[in-house]
């Protein structure tokens, strides 16, 4: 489970082949992070939302026998000065224990849970995460035999929830898109000055992959979807062109207008704006030809965790098997 900024989700899922098979999965928006940027703290309203979510998700891993989890929180309880005492009431009200990882961790878990789409044929890749309270940005080398090695990454201190209480999102005023971008932009050239990452756009040797709810808004909105459809959009290659007009249309409608797209709804309506923002900010930087989308991340990442550490389990467990046979047979 991962509990966002902007969103709770859950997945629940069995071993198969070598991969996972979903049996049961979870997504609401709850905005735990509403107002944090400004107070500090979580409100009662919000912690109310979420802990509604948490029993749903409780009850959902009770009826699916779960035997093995891994529940997380990113960055809005990193930064609230009351996420303990949210925790405490998680954990006394649901019975679930949330483990509040770093961005760090945060970054990794969404590069092991979009693996499958990074495409090795490739040197390099660029992995993005636009979150509610951050952006974690992953560079990394493509090896052989579908290994990856971290060369660099960075957490933005800005996601859509944060970015749009600092600029606005119902009502915009007309340079607030461009002071997003700006906002961001700092950022990304120091990333940038760091690796060098253009140089290798330009010979053609970098993949883009994103992963979040702005990319596959965008999307399903370029596919003119009539319904939000995974299976249409994960995994799907978009022209980095025809993603920049989206999100300079979306940033010159009106908030009416933007509710009225299928794909983005009232739900998201105040808050796309400012993940076009950061779309735009990288694209600026990283003029990429082609964007893989990916509606995966940080929980196929903790499932991918989980089954490994079971498996250590298992041959930790036979080891000791076979050790113990030996000994009966010397004996």
């Amino acid at each position: 489970m991962d509990l966002g900024t902007n969103n709770c989700r859950l997945l629940v899922a069995k071993p198969e082949a070598g991969s996972f098979r979903v049996v049961d999965s979870f997504s609401r928006i709850v905005r735990l992070g509403e107002g944090v940027s400004r107070t500090g703290l979580l409100s009662s309203g919000a912690m109310d939302r979420t802990v509604e979510a948490l029993r749903i998700c409780a009850d959902k891993m009770q009826r699916q026998g779960v035997s093995r989890m891994r529940c997380v929180a990113t960055e809005v309880c990193r930064q609230a000065e009351n996420s303990t005492e949210f925790l405490d009431r998680v954990k006394t009200e649901v019975g679930i224990e949330l483990d509040i990882i770093t961005t760090e961790e945060e970054a990794g878990l969404a590069v092991d849970g979009c693996s499958p789409l990074l495409d090795h044929r490739n040197k390099n890749a660029l992995v993005f995460d636009i979150g509610g309270g951050s952006t974690e940005l992953v560079w990394l080398r493509l090896r052989n035999r579908q290994r990856t090695e971290v060369l660099g990454w960075t957490s933005i201190p800005y996601g859509v929830v944060s970015l749009t209480e600092r600029h606005g999102g119902v009502t915009l005023s007309g340079d607030a898109y461009q002071n997003m971008i700006a906002d961001v932009t700092e950022h990304i050239v120091r990333f940038e000055e760091q690796h060098g990452i253009a140089d290798f756009i330009r010979q053609g040797q970098v993949q883009m992959l994103g992963t979040s709810g702005t990319v596959t808004t965008l999307a399903g909105v370029h596919f003119g979807l009539k319904r939000y459809n995974r299976r249409r959009v994960d995994g799907a290659w978009l022209h980095t062109s025809k993603m920049i007009e989206i999100c300079e249309r979306l940033a010159n409608s009106n908030y009416d207008d933007r509710v009225q797209e299928p794909c983005i709804g009232e739900e998201r309506a105040d808050l796309v704006v400012s993940g076009c923002a950061i779309v735009q900010a990288m694209h600026n930087q990283w003029p990429i030809r082609k964007l893989r989308v990916a509606d995966r991340g940080v929980r196929e990442g903790l499932l991918v965790g989980l089954m490994k550490e079971a498996d250590r389990e298992q041959d930790a467990a036979d080891k000791a098997a076979h050790k113990t046979n030996l000994s009966k047979v010397e004996t």
